[in-house]
């Protein structure tokens, strides 16, 4: 599954150069790519994008669409 990036975005551009993917695109807020993200597995522990973004609850799980 991948991860999404929230209102809560302070387009701080901290996520993405930490993506190894490069799954992230600027904007307001940034924007997750579901194809590119693997939520950095097999790659590390933790997705890095999360590890490094400052503002809590910026970058969540993706919903899955019903």
């Amino acid at each position: 599954m991948a991860l999404m990036i929230t209102k809560l975005c302070s387009a701080c551009d901290a996520c993405l150069s930490e993506c190894p993917n490069q799954a992230i695109s600027a904007g307001k807020p940034y924007v997750i790519d579901p194809n590119k993200c693997t939520e950095c597995a097999g790659s590390f522990d933790t997705p890095q994008c999360m590890d490094m973004c400052p503002v809590k609850g910026a970058i969540v799980p993706a919903v899955p669409s019903v």
